[in-house]
């Protein structure tokens, strides 16, 4: 064996380094399968903690508090995404005269894709990360393992908590993405570009699916449940110092990121297939 790894040092490195992230790959499954077998647990013995985490979550504390928290935040993420909408929508129609549907288009892109996946950048980048940071910094002052020494479980208490408020606090979340997406769209179509209000009302209840809110609602909670698992497990596994924490949060935004948009992926291809689920007729 020495031999051959003096042999094929590169190979070798390359093997080790792959087995590393496969054994990442199975503490990281094996932590989520915890945290969300313990959610019920956690239910039942801290719902303060379960309370209080869902009100920092959505309205903040502190200076973040005056504008509203994540919540607040979302909602002008969404709005600036519907507005391109009514920009990007009504000005590709009207160059072949189908300018009416724009409402069309708010109703069918802002349901499938911008609410939820916009949605799911928000948490990742505020609620996510701020766990992340949280739980690190108690990880390299060990109060976790305070928490272990004192025998209180300190995945229930501190992860299996923030992952039934995180899915909590996606219903008002995804509630005040969706909204804000269709009234950006709305306004900036019949007050900006002028068109008529009951032509743009027409289209767009025409072809909003009640069925399609629903697959969307699910797509935001499933968002929010990975988001909030990832940034637990790298908050809850930082080491090396203030800056482990910072690259912890810098790895689990990353992972988060990609997990939102494979999850967007993964539900469009399973619900609306090939066809979109779409039928237009003369």
């Amino acid at each position: 064996m020495y031999n051959v790894v003096n042999r094929f040092p590169r190979s070798s490195r390359r093997l080790r380094r792959g087995w590393a992230e496969w054994q990442r790959l199975g503490d990281q499954t094996r932590f989520f399968g915890r945290a969300l077998y313990h959610c019920g647990a956690a239910v039942r013995s801290y719902k303060r903690e379960i309370v209080w985490q869902f009100a920092h979550m959505s309205m903040g504390t502190g200076a973040l508090a005056v504008i509203g928290g994540t919540i607040v935040i979302v909602g002008f993420l969404t709005l600036s995404a519907g507005a391109l909408i009514a920009v990007q929508g009504f000005n590709s129609l009207s160059s072949v005269g189908v300018e009416a549907l724009t409402g069309f288009l708010s109703a069918f892109l802002n349901v499938r894709v911008i609410a939820p996946l916009t949605a799911g950048i928000g948490l990742a980048a505020t609620i996510g990360a701020g766990t992340t940071a949280q739980l690190g910094a108690m990880r390299i002052s060990e109060e976790i393992d305070a928490f272990e020494v004192m025998a209180v479980p300190a995945i229930t208490y501190l992860v299996s908590t923030r992952v039934v408020a995180g899915m909590l606090v996606s219903i008002p979340l995804y509630t005040v993405a969706v909204l804000m997406s269709f009234l950006a769209a709305r306004v900036g179509t019949t007050v900006v570009y002028g068109q008529s209000v009951g032509v743009y009302d027409h289209y767009f209840w025409t072809f909003l699916n009640p069925t399609d809110l629903l697959w969307s609602f699910l797509q935001a909670m499933v968002m929010a449940t990975l988001v909030m698992l990832i940034h637990s497990f790298y908050g809850f596994n930082a080491s090396g110092g203030p800056a482990g924490v910072g690259e912890a949060v810098g790895r689990a935004v990353r992972a988060s990121l990609i997990t939102s948009v494979s999850v967007t992926l993964a539900i469009s291809l399973s619900v609306y297939g090939q066809s979109g689920n779409l039928h237009l007729a003369a």
